[in-house]
């Protein structure tokens, strides 16, 4: 998956489990597991509201990569 995270550094520096950052984020534990997993993109707006919550941008948490097999169109 091109999207790549660093939730799992910014919830400890916090010092939040998963449990907790998904109350403060709205989302269950198990969501907050799959982002930090890679197994799930968040909405634009999950996205803005986890960095809100860990005070840093989007750009800080989240980033996007091409497949080294896509082609340009």
């Amino acid at each position: 998956m091109p999207l790549h995270n660093r939730l799992k550094e910014h919830r400890a520096r916090l010092g939040v489990n998963q449990q907790q950052m998904g109350a403060l984020a709205g989302v269950s534990r198990q969501t907050i597991s799959q982002i930090e997993r890679g197994d799930y993109s968040p909405s634009v707006t999950l996205a803005l509201k986890l960095a809100k919550i860990c005070q840093v941008t989007v750009e800080d948490i989240f980033s996007y990569e091409e497949d080294e097999n896509h082609e340009a169109q």
